[in-house]
């Protein structure tokens, strides 16, 4: 059995690094990801990501990346449950493995 996958897309906010009750660092980045066909009006849709970086790469991510760059994100889904108002939620998120910063706005502005 195999769970991987791999993204290519565009922040959609600048990254912010946080802190888990454990101490550890992460970061939850969207990406936007264009879809490779289009709709019924000729267009392109886009399906917005959330996936989840600790330690390094989320602060590594932030002080390289801002909103609008691309970046590449191999990692693996996973899927969660809670409660909530005594409903049950599901959540549904990448967790990244490896993040590539692909290209920026501060190389297109100094380009």
């Amino acid at each position: 059995m195999l769970n991987q996958i791999i993204l290519v897309g565009r922040l959609v906010r600048d990254p912010e690094v946080k802190k888990a009750k454990n101490g550890n660092t992460y970061s939850h980045i969207t990406l936007a990801v264009p879809r490779s066909y289009k709709n019924v009006n000729g267009e392109y849709e886009t399906d917005f990501i959330d996936c989840t970086l600790w330690q390094l790469m989320a602060t590594n991510t932030k002080e390289y990346c801002k909103k609008g760059d691309i970046v590449g994100v191999k990692g693996r889904v996973e899927s969660k449950v809670y409660e909530k108002d005594d409903e049950k939620r599901y959540i549904t998120e990448i967790i990244a493995e490896k993040v590539t910063f692909l290209s920026s706005n501060k190389q297109a502005e100094e380009g």
